[in-house]
């Protein structure tokens, strides 16, 4: 091979990745793109939805709408946009509670969970506090479990309903931990944790962007955060991992899918798309503020880990004979 050849060979493949990028960018957006959101107005993946519908709009010049479909635990969203066209044109916007903890807890979904959609990826990850009502008499969260354990059956938890990611968390941290508690399931994160604020209950897992004002105010005492790494939001709070409660992380993971089918080359420009945001440091302090972790990431790196939080809270949900009501 001539010097000429090998030159020619090298510009190729360095053009390639390039070259691939626009002929994504060709084919997505091809018109309004719409992110169904499937939980009601005003939420976490509600705003975060609407930060990143903003930011395509305004990077790729093209618009980006924010559709909610609440209802059924989320699987309402979920079932339309299994329905549609995979182009591109209507995405969810949704949780690891709907997309991995859901298909475990209803048996009759309208839909088959695994080939319903095509995965793209993770955009941004919120952390929970374990929050306690300032007349528990601990400090520490090795105090509260301390407290716990003395005392079997008698400490209730407040959830945002069954199945919901705070009554997994508290159902993961009870399993590793030794843990006896009485669950007292509530309608949304709002009503759970004014629960532990008002001392209805003694404990709950809250999004932490929500619990450092209560904390701020001395209303709510905020002992760890659930996630793997401490939250940039309380970095003095340490993890529950480091606390002793071995290889513990749970969190509200918001990811988008679409319809089955989606083809390859839109579903890696969306995952561009959500990489090149969450590489931006203004949109990232953006994501931050709202008391969330940007992560983006290749369609292949959520797929391993949608089958892993899949496995992870079926496997919990069988072994703690949690069932919905009805």
């Amino acid at each position: 091979m001539t010097r000429t050849s090998r030159r020619a060979l090298l510009g190729a493949s360095l053009a390639l990745p390039a070259l691939r990028a626009a002929r994504a960018q060709a084919v997505w957006p091809t018109r309004q793109v719409t992110f169904v959101n499937p939980w009601p107005p005003g939420g976490s993946s509600d705003t975060m939805a609407r930060l990143f519908a903003q930011r395509f709009s305004d990077t790729l010049g093209h618009p980006f709408v924010v559709e909610n479909r609440a209802g059924a635990s989320g699987t309402i969203g979920h079932n339309h946009v299994a329905q549609q066209r995979p182009d591109g044109a209507t995405l969810i916007f949704g949780t690891n509670s709907t997309y991995a903890i859901a298909p475990h807890l209803l048996t009759q979904l309208p839909y088959d969970n695994r080939t319903a959609f095509t995965g793209v990826t993770l955009v941004a990850r919120t952390a929970q506090a374990v929050c306690v009502h300032p007349s528990v008499p601990v400090n520490t969260i090795q105090e509260f479990l301390a407290y716990v354990r003395a005392r079997p059956g008698q400490v209730n938890f407040s959830s945002a309903g069954i199945g919901a990611t705070s009554h997994l968390a508290t159902e993961l941290l009870m399993a590793a931990a030794g843990l006896d508690m009485v669950h007292v399931p509530y309608r949304g994160g709002a009503p759970s944790a004014q629960a532990v604020l008002s001392g209805e209950t003694k404990m709950s897992f809250i999004d932490a962007i929500t619990a450092l004002p209560h904390r701020q105010a001395g209303t709510v005492k905020m002992l760890a955060v659930s996630t793997a790494t401490r939250s940039p939001l309380a970095p003095d709070v340490p993890t529950l991992q480091e606390a002793g409660v071995t290889g513990f992380e749970s969190s509200t993971d918001m990811a988008i899918l679409g319809p089955a089918g989606l083809p390859a080359p839109v579903t890696e420009a969306i995952a561009a798309a959500v990489r090149a945001a969450v590489a931006d440091p203004a949109f990232r302090q953006r994501v931050i503020a709202q008391g969330a972790d940007p992560v983006g990431g290749t369609p292949a790196e959520f797929a391993a880990y949608w089958t892993r939080e899949s496995e992870k809270w079926g496997n919990l949900i069988r072994a703690r004979n949690i069932r919905m009501p009805g």
